[in-house]
């Protein structure tokens, strides 16, 4: 079973300056402490969170896995421009 990348969601949802309420309003959580127990992964993801959870953070629902090739493109690009920063 494919696992969803918790620490993007997590950065992604700050990074929009998103709230846990909101997130939890837009998935039809009853709580934004609910919503946390799933973005930090004392719960799983459903498949009726992925369409709703990737509008909110601005991606398509195949960014929001970890083995996402959009994951392995960044991580090559970030390795890539640190080789060209001075040190």
């Amino acid at each position: 079973m494919r696992q969803i990348n918790l620490a993007f969601v997590r950065q992604r949802r700050t990074e929009l300056g998103l709230t846990l309420q909101q997130m939890a309003t837009a998935l039809g959580m009853k709580s934004p402490a609910n919503y946390f127990k799933y973005e930090r992964g004392d719960y799983a993801f459903k498949a009726n969170h992925l369409p709703p959870l990737a509008k909110q953070l601005g991606c398509e629902i195949e960014e929001l896995f970890a083995d996402s090739p959009f994951f392995a493109d960044d991580f090559a690009k970030t390795a890539k421009d640190s080789e060209s920063e001075p040190a």
